[in-house]
């Protein structure tokens, strides 16, 4: 009897073709889209293309019908609601900036989707993301970086569980963007040459800080000052939701050279002006550890470490300090280390854990 496998479509050509690979490998496959639209209003919805609007919806159902597999939509509002739209309002009021792509694979993608595939019968889930799975030799799963570092997604996958990972197919993972465009168009899927969404799925006008305004109201805070680290005053600031580490443009000072934002200081509305070198630091420490391919992290270890998705990765010296607290101590100084962001690391091309960055300082300092 067929493994049956539930696919999370997303409308995109990545999911679809991992629909199509499962179904030619002999797997009994069913496609699901994600519901996680908040307004009811069509006009609202249709608005909302990202990777779970209701154009998706169209363009997954489309697909299912080619390759003849019973397709659904879920309802994941309040789950999306509560652990990616709130988190990501939470953090940036707290002078963070969040990952909700992180959030919502963890929580959504994973954990949600998971438990409700469970339900009906099926022995795994798929997604379309650029990454495999491997089992390592010390019996732990871990999220391997996929054949084509262009588009390898691993660093928004460092939060899986063991039980999320042993139940995920990740095919798309053995190819590069082209060969699966080739294959959706040898196959005949109607999305082959649609367009990558590249926005947050509920920011599709990039507009973060109007989105936060909506959302957060009262509590939003209002203009501050820019300072230096020694405390000059340079200006006034739109408020801190409009800011992050390492930015240089839409500052609007007049200091007749490039500067950036070095840090945010939620406590008392400031934000931190410095020059290029000030952005760059070679120690940072994490917490909310989850640890992939290892268990633990028991002796210090070095490691490939990417402190944001574009990041090309750095050497570093990873060791425990607190309960729950890595310290990262890079061999070359990398750039624009944000509260907020991730770091992950990596051994081999497979994920060993991750954490959130909580700054230069150790927590609470």
């Amino acid at each position: 009897m067929a493994k049956k496998v539930v696919v999370g479509m997303s409308g995109g050509v990545d999911s679809s073709v991992a629909a199509y690979l499962l179904k030619e490998q002999g797997y009994d496959v069913i496609g699901v889209t994600m519901q996680i639209w908040q307004d009811e209003e069509r006009e609202v919805r249709e608005e909302n293309g990202g990777c779970c609007g209701l154009s998706a919806v169209d363009d997954a159902r489309r697909v299912a019908q080619k390759l003849d597999i019973p397709y659904y939509v879920m309802n994941f509002r309040q789950e999306f609601k509560e652990n990616v739209m709130d988190y990501f309002v939470e953090e940036y009021l707290a002078g963070r900036t969040p990952n909700p792509c992180i959030a919502c694979n963890r929580y959504v993608k994973w954990e949600s989707m998971l438990r409700r595939s469970m339900e009906i019968g099926a022995d795994y889930i798929a997604t379309g993301h650029y990454a495999r799975i491997a089992r390592l030799r010390n019996g732990r799963y871990a999220v391997r970086n996929s054949v084509t570092a262009k588009k390898d997604q691993t660093y928004a996958l460092y939060n899986l569980t063991q039980e999320q990972l042993a139940r995920t197919l990740m095919p798309v993972g053995e190819y590069t963007k082209e060969e699966i465009r080739q294959l959706a168009d040898e196959a005949g899927l109607p999305v082959a040459h649609k367009p990558d969404s590249q926005e947050i799925c509920f920011i599709p006008d990039h507009d973060y800080a109007a989105f936060i305004d909506r959302e957060a109201g009262e509590r939003v805070p209002g203009q501050g000052n820019f300072v230096t680290s020694d405390g000059q005053v340079l200006g006034r600031h739109l408020g801190i939701t409009h800011y992050t580490v390492g930015q240089r443009k839409g500052l609007n000072l007049a200091m007749g050279h490039p500067v950036f934002v070095t840090q945010l200081r939620p406590d008392t509305d400031e934000v931190v002006i410095g020059e290029a070198e000030d952005v760059f630091g070679d120690i940072l420490y994490c917490d909310h550890i989850n640890f992939m391919g290892m268990a633990e992290l028991t002796q210090p270890r070095k490691v490939l470490a990417k402190i944001r998705y574009a990041h090309a990765g750095e050497q570093c010296l990873i060791e425990k300090v607190a309960e729950d607290v890595i310290r990262c101590t890079f061999e070359k100084p990398v750039r624009a280390i944000t509260p907020g962001q991730a770091v992950v690391f990596y051994e081999d091309g497979c994920v060993l854990g991750g954490g959130s960055i909580t700054g230069v300082c150790p927590p609470g300092v």
